[in-house]
């Protein structure tokens, strides 16, 4: 482990209070392997593919905004959750499928689906060179997955109005959607959810004129207008396999690529929080992206938890025992 995560960990073991029962370490007796399999399970997924690292950190983000962190995402069906439309583009399902089974093994039907995505979105950051962090864990996975519920998650073309209400909804304020929103750092998106900022911004016809005109070119090139709109773009143009604040300074310079990101410029309270992490502002508050975001996902990955007697430990992540 590099010594920043180390520093990480003792912080944040000392300044979390544990989210209703979750607690870090819940494993450590009944199945003390289960984070290092996590761990290794993710690491040769990410070996192989490392850009899988944004799917399962986008996995668990939309997990916990349905129906709260209960793997519900992860269960089939017709009209279940990653059916849903904001869902059709999620990845990742194989790998925690693969930790799963190989939990199974070693300490069946005791670790849930929900505590493996949970942690497989921390070590895919780590993975990235971003910072480590205590999990709590202890959490049950839900019986319930339904498409309908997942008008819950933000789209790419929300107002910060409409972007605050969906955090403030789930116990997340300002600081939170920020934080969280600083994700994209690795993450990607298809050419289908920009390419009317190219070309038809607001049915005019015209670019959107937040956007660049440095960017504005780079991206046509990458998404051309009669192109294929699944061909994926990263959000953080020159940096999407690091985790670290130069996704803010595309925001700051009119560089984001999704509009829903751009609007964080636009906002007081939103601008001012991401022009602390893109280092544009000397004062008291110092935000430091690398501190702040582990705060950030336990908060984040304890929404609506279920705990104790509530839901089930699913033996395949994939269906409902």
């Amino acid at each position: 482990m590099k010594t920043k995560d180390s520093i990480f960990l003792v912080i944040l073991v000392m300044i979390l209070p544990v989210q209703g029962q979750l607690k870090t370490g819940f494993y450590s007796s009944s199945c003390p392997k289960a984070e290092a399999i996590v761990r290794s399970t993710v690491e040769s997924h990410f070996n192989k593919d490392p850009t899988i690292a944004a799917g399962l950190l986008r996995l668990h983000f939309h997990d916990c905004f349905v129906q709260g962190c209960d793997g519900s995402v992860l269960i089939t069906g017709s009209s279940a959750e990653r059916n849903a439309l904001p869902n059709l583009g999620l990845r990742g399902f194989e790998v925690i499928d693969d930790a799963k089974a190989q939990l199974e093994a070693s300490c069946p039907g005791l670790v849930s689906c929900a505590d493996v995505l949970a942690l497989a979105a921390r070590d895919s950051v780590n993975l990235c060179d971003g910072p480590s962090w205590s999990v709590p864990t202890g959490r049950r996975d839900g019986r319930i997955s339904l498409s309908s519920q997942a008008s819950s998650l933000p789209s790419p073309l929300d107002s910060i109005a409409v972007q605050r209400q969906k955090f403030a909804a789930k116990g997340l304020d300002d600081h939170d959607l920020v934080t969280l929103v600083g994700a994209h750092t690795i993450g990607q998106t298809d050419c289908i959810f920009f390419r009317y900022r190219l070309y038809n911004f607001t049915a005019t016809g015209n670019s959107d004129p937040t956007l660049s005109q440095s960017s504005l070119a780079q991206l046509q090139a990458l998404c051309p207008k009669d192109g294929d709109g699944s061909k994926r773009v990263a959000l953080d143009i020159g940096s999407q396999m690091k985790f670290d604040a130069s996704f803010f300074k595309h925001v700051r310079d009119g560089n984001a690529v999704l509009e829903s990101d751009q609007r964080l410029s636009g906002d007081a309270t939103t601008r001012n929080i991401m022009q602390n992490y893109a280092g544009s502002i000397r004062g008291l508050l110092g935000f430091r992206f690398d501190f702040e975001f582990p705060k950030a996902m336990v908060k984040m990955s304890s929404i609506e938890v279920k705990t104790g007697a509530e839901g089930e430990i699913r033996k395949v992540c994939s269906k409902i025992n």
